[in-house]
Order: C-alpha cells, then structure tokens, then sequence
C-alpha cells in the first residue's frame, strides 16, 4: 500500500475507536511510511545514533487509567507531540502503525519494527486533541525541549 493508499483517520472518534479496539498500535511523526520502511530504523537527534526500530509512541490505553475516557487518552498523546512539525519541519505528520517494540530509546520511547502502516492522522485530528487537552483543568504543554536547562 502507497502512502496516498492508506487510511486517513479524520475525527478523534475514529482514532479512538481503533485505538479502543486494539493493543500494539503506535502513532509516529515523520514524512510517512515509504521514507521510513525502506531501514525501519531511526536516530538520536542529539547524538546520531542509529536506533534498532523507529522511534514511535503507543497509542496502547495504560491499565491504570482504568474506566478513564479513551479518547482522553488518544488525545493526550496526540497532543504531547503535536510540537514535531515545528521543529522537523512542514512535511512532518503524525500516522498510525503496528509494531513490534525492539527496545527503547533515549527518551524511553518505544522503537517498532515488522511495521504495519494503518493509516495517516489528519491535522483537524490534531486540532480536536489540542481542545480536549486544554479544555481540562489541570496545566501542561506538549513535550518540547528548548536550548538550555
């Protein structure tokens, strides 16, 4: 399946209905599945090195969010990343995969590979996420690194 082939999850509904009904799924930020399948490896940005599997993060519902709304959940982990085209570049967008983690990487996120592309994340998704996340009263950001301690 080309990248133009694959799903395309357009609400938080959808994605929260595949993610309700499955473990082992995954989203990824980057150009899409055809650059990345061709090694199915990633680097470090800070050091360059090459990573055993792509670095990803699980869209898996954790044990102890109990009786929690999933799509909480999925939004929150859109929205931890949602900074990642600012600071990859436009190209950069979010889709959903299967995979098998092979380790961890420096950041402790999970590295796949035996990739199963399942489907591309639109950007009004992303918005949805955003106003689940800010719409609760507790006070977070994604997660962004910025030069200096």
């Amino acid at each position: 399946m080309s990248d133009a082939e694959m799903t395309v999850f357009a609400t938080l509904a959808d994605l929260t209905q595949l993610v309700s009904g499955d473990r082992g799924l995954y989203v990824r930020w980057s150009r899409g599945p055809s650059p990345d399948l061709g090694s199915v490896s990633s680097r470090d940005d800070l050091t360059g090195v090459p990573l055993p599997g792509l670095s990803v993060n699980s869209l898996d519902v954790a044990d102890w969010w109990g009786e929690r709304p999933v799509h909480v959940w999925v939004a929150r982990r859109l929205y931890d990343y949602s900074h990642l085209p600012r600071l990859k570049g436009a190209f950069t967008r979010p889709w959903v995969l299967r995979g098998v983690e092979t380790g961890r990487g420096p950041d402790n996120e999970p590295l796949v590979n035996e990739v199963v592309p399942l489907g591309w994340i639109e950007p009004s998704v992303i918005a949805e996420a955003n106003e689940v996340i800010t719409s609760l009263p507790g006070s977070w950001g994604p997660v962004c690194r910025h030069n200096g301690f």
